[in-house]
């Protein structure tokens, strides 16, 4: 009964606008002050979630990532995208969705790829001729492939919460992020060629190279990362503080367009974006922790397991429960209160906790495109100035293709667990 009261104001604070960090701790507030719970289990429970060197991985990435976006790393990264696949039917929408595979490596959330892809991309798709809807459409989606390469803050959450390895994690989420963007560039050739969307003369490989060149150094930092932290030169953390010398480096002597005078507004930007993350981690935990203390985990999973003990039917419930939880929350709150729920019901079945960790940051991402609360259909419908019906109404056949994605990386274990194998 006090399971559902926690629930029900969680989500009514949700549908009347409150933010989602603020609806899950005064829920749990609200809780508290009923059951006759000391209120200090609220500071207890947030620390506790917080107290991980791994966690200091968080503001480093952020940083690092505004670093590079301040450096000129968004436009070089679409000059070689558009290089690359701009001469195709659709070459701008085309150019969108590479970008965003580029801009992965830099980043580590879908949201700010969103705004700085979108930013460029938008503008230009739609005065190439491109539908306003379509072209947030193409932006929201694509920005969903950024988690799931390295570095992923969703991933670092995961490792965070189930001591896995990180690095495996990052390896772990390539393969089903490459094949998101193949489905996503599928769409968008599909359907450019249907309406005869515009392309752009081919380019030499002379420009091709030079642009490869221009983006070299950004896309350098993937491949830092994944050695510092497989080949056990460095931590995830000292991995992001390497990042942010790096990107600095870069920035300032290789593009020469970070200026000094920029970085104190870059330090609060990061600021802002780390606290809310962190925030938002805290008062998760302290929601978790009540649900735990409720027994909502076991009576997930005995509910799952009640309708049906057969793993692929165990399976499609876990992810037909995580899209729709992905509809109405955000991705670090809904990993941080599920993850160490469903867990339990996917080892139950025979999932390995890395590939399941890869299926649940794949559905959760989807959702960051859906209504109602989805923040990158937000943003990139403000950027085309349309209302989110339109652009949700285009976005459909790339749902369809998420999905169907989604679907094979969950029935095929090896996707996920192939490159992590190599390394073991």
């Amino acid at each position: 009964m006090m399971a559902l009261l926690l629930f029900g104001l969680f989500l009514f604070l949700i549908a009347v606008g409150v933010p989602i960090a603020f609806s899950l701790v005064l829920s749990s507030l609200v809780y508290l002050l009923i059951a006759g719970v000391p209120l200090t289990v609220i500071p207890q429970t947030m620390f506790a979630g917080l107290d991980s060197f791994v966690m200091l991985a968080i503001p480093a990435f952020i940083l690092a990532g505004n670093l590079m976006n301040a450096g000129g790393i968004t436009n070089r990264i679409i000059d070689f995208a558009n290089a690359v696949v701009g001469h195709i039917r659709g070459g701008l929408g085309l150019t969108n969705v590479a970008s965003s595979l580029g801009f992965a490596g830099i980043s580590g959330t879908a949201l700010s790829d969103t705004a700085s892809i979108g930013s460029v991309m938008i503008p230009a798709m739609k005065k190439q001729g491109y539908g306003a809807g379509f072209s947030a459409a193409v932006t929201s989606i694509s920005s969903t492939v950024g988690p799931m390469l390295p570095p992923s803050l969703p991933m670092i959450i995961i490792g965070t919460l189930a001591s896995i390895s990180i690095g495996d994690l990052f390896l772990a989420g390539a393969i089903p992020g490459v094949l998101l963007a193949i489905g996503f560039l599928l769409v968008t050739y599909a359907i450019s060629v249907k309406r005869q969307y515009p392309k752009g003369e081919k380019q030499p490989v002379s420009v091709i190279g030079k642009t490869f060149l221009g983006a070299f150094w950004a896309l350098l930092m993937v491949v830092i990362i994944l050695w510092g932290i497989l080949g056990g030169y460095f931590t995830p953390t000292e991995a992001a503080v390497v990042c942010v010398v790096y990107a600095f480096i870069v920035g300032k002597f290789v593009y020469k367009e970070l200026k000094l005078k920029e970085i104190p507004a870059i330090l609060l930007t990061t600021l802002r974006s780390t606290a809310s993350i962190l925030l938002l981690v805290g008062f998760a935990n302290t929601f978790g922790w009540i649900l735990v203390s409720e027994g909502v985990p076991l009576l997930i999973a005995d509910g799952i397991l009640s309708i049906t003990d057969n793993p692929i039917f165990v399976t499609l419930l876990i992810i037909l429960l995580l899209l729709l939880v992905g509809m109405f929350m955000e991705t670090i709150a809904a990993l941080v209160i599920l993850f160490p729920v469903l867990l339990p019901v996917a080892s139950s079945v025979g999932m390995d906790p890395i590939h399941f960790g890869v299926v649940m940051v794949l559905s959760l991402m989807i959702g960051l495109s859906t209504p109602p609360v989805g923040v990158c259909l937000f943003v990139a419908s403000a950027f085309a100035k349309v209302p989110i019906t339109k652009t949700t109404k285009e976005l459909l056949p790339f749902f369809g293709i998420a999905i169907l994605v989604l679907i094979i990386v969950a029935f095929v274990p090896s996707l996920s667990l192939f490159l992590p194998s190599l390394f073991e």
